[in-house]
């Protein structure tokens, strides 16, 4: 896990989280790491923002946090993307995406 703090970083504006994106997918889910990202598949296609609205609302539900405080800050139209949470720690983003199934997270 030693490659998880390139991943997720507090700054002033809170949580920057680095995420890659396969749209089009049977289901959204965070499946593993991804170079130096979490991958996310997304159970929509990136016609309209309609995967950029499935990302926000995925990590919202998980973090527990409004779909507001969650931006896009890099690669909207890329699926390597660049996301900044606000009022919740790297520490925090990272513990409620990642799976808890007692198992390191695949790299894929």
């Amino acid at each position: 896990m030693g490659s998880l703090p390139a991943i997720a970083r507090d700054s002033e504006r809170g949580a920057l989280l680095a995420v890659h994106v396969q749209p089009g997918s049977s289901r959204t889910e965070c499946v593993g790491i991804h170079g130096d990202a979490i991958k996310i598949r997304l159970a929509a296609r990136p016609i309209d923002g309609a995967a950029n609205d499935e990302l926000i609302r995925f990590i919202a539900d998980r973090c527990a946090v409004p779909r507001a405080h969650i931006q896009i800050c890099a690669g909207s139209e890329a699926r390597r993307k660049r996301l900044c949470v606000k009022e919740v720690s790297a520490q925090v983003l990272l513990a409620r995406l990642l799976p808890q199934n007692g198992k390191e997270m695949e790299q894929v």
